[in-house]
């Protein structure tokens, strides 16, 4: 007889690989692509990320959201498609200094195995934060991919780790 508990594992160990940092994303809008009659419209949504470790940059991403009965009800896969335009939005300044690359935030898109990730790299040669978005899965990510670089002032060097 088989048990279910060497599945519940494989589901806990998933659920550990996926976690990440997650910021609270501030909603800035979204617009309907698809009616849906029964649940929520699919929908484009744009939410606002302020980098945690560099004060006066703010990220803006762009996805779709899965909507229907499964889109309701959490179930549903997003698609893998984001947008990320990141801009300085105020004295941009440094606590401490910044690892070369790290995971900025994530956030879910799918109930499980789907993350939209954005990662921060410093180009130093030409004093910029560089920010990329991308999905992956635990099992295979996607290619699809976004980039916006914001230049800092280079009266303000970068501190790197």
């Amino acid at each position: 007889m088989k048990h279910a508990f060497p599945s519940l594992l494989a589901v806990a160990a998933a659920l550990l690989l996926t976690a990440a940092p997650s910021l609270r994303a501030d909603p800035v809008g979204e617009v309907d692509t698809v009616f849906k009659l029964i649940g929520p419209d699919h929908k484009i949504v744009v939410t606002a990320y302020d980098d945690p470790k560099v004060p006066g940059v703010t990220c803006y991403v762009s996805r779709a959201k899965t909507g229907g009965v499964s889109g309701a009800l959490g179930l549903a896969e997003d698609k893998s498609e984001a947008s990320i335009a990141c801009r300085q939005t105020g004295t941009i300044s440094f606590a401490k200094p910044l690892p070369k690359q790290e995971e900025v935030f994530s956030e879910r898109a799918s109930l499980v195995f789907k993350r939209l990730r954005v990662v921060r790299m410093v180009d130093a040669k030409r004093n910029t934060l560089v920010y990329l978005s991308y999905s992956d899965r635990v099992i295979e990510g996607s290619p699809q991919n976004s980039v916006t670089a914001v230049p800092v002032d280079k009266a303000s060097p970068i501190p790197l780790k």
